[in-house]
């Protein structure tokens, strides 16, 4: 019994330190450069510094 509830623990834990990676990993996504925004198929505007169309459309230009 007393094996089952630190494993339960373990596992527990295991779940939410994964989570916290993983949205760690997303809040530190940065801006694409004019580049990333070019090669992924969109124009960067200059007078907004938007990305316009492909895969970056409508972020912030770095």
């Amino acid at each position: 019994m007393r094996i089952r509830r630190i494993l339960a623990a373990v596992i527990a834990t295991a779940a939410l330190a994964g989570i916290g990676l993983t949205s760690a990993a997303t809040a530190t996504a940065a801006s694409p450069t004019p580049g990333e925004c070019e090669q992924g198929g969109g124009t960067v505007d200059w007078g907004t510094n938007l990305c316009r169309g492909g895969t970056y459309d409508g972020q912030m230009v770095d």
